[in-house]
């Protein structure tokens, strides 16, 4: 099967993808992210004691805004209507890590992908701002597509190692 970039019309210039033909599907993404931070920094987040504030609740919101403004962002993407925006951050002792997982679902004529992996990068970059008085060595790091499902395409499950 032969793959095209969809962004693009026969002469190469950027537009928009036409979903006007497209039946609606029910259509589910989830994407994750991780941030790296020092012992002292996990030990501030998992304790509470950083200054600006519950940093895994305050990133979870972040997130979900995230996911609702994906086409104010992301120039291609098409403002559809989310039914559901779940943001999951926990933390990982042993890496040293707040990990993140973002699903997102709508029934619509496009896929949700672009929605869960803004959901997830909004809510690193939350974590980011809400410890970096503390270290601004943090590294916003695997920024994935996990699964997706509905569509022409079909789903798609990513094979962690």
């Amino acid at each position: 099967m032969e793959k095209d970039f969809t962004h693009f019309d026969d002469r190469g210039k950027a537009r928009m993808v036409d979903v006007g033909e497209k039946t609606p599907t029910h259509r589910t993404a989830t994407a994750a992210a991780r941030v790296l931070v020092s012992p002292e920094t996990f030990a501030l987040i998992q304790s509470g004691g950083m200054k600006k504030g519950d940093v895994l609740t305050v990133a979870q919101i972040a997130g979900i805004m995230g996911a609702k403004r994906t086409p104010d962002l992301i120039p291609m993407c098409h403002p559809i209507q989310l039914e559901g925006v779940e943001l999951r951050l926990s933390l990982d002792a042993e890496k040293s890590s707040v990990e993140i997982l973002a699903t997102v679902r709508c029934g619509g004529k496009t896929g949700v992908e672009m929605e869960a992996l803004t959901a997830a990068s909004v809510a690193a970059l939350t974590v980011y701002d809400m410890c970096k008085a503390v270290e601004r060595g943090m590294v916003i790091t695997d920024i994935r597509l996990l699964q997706k499902s509905g569509g022409v395409h079909g789903d798609y499950v990513r094979e962690e190692a």
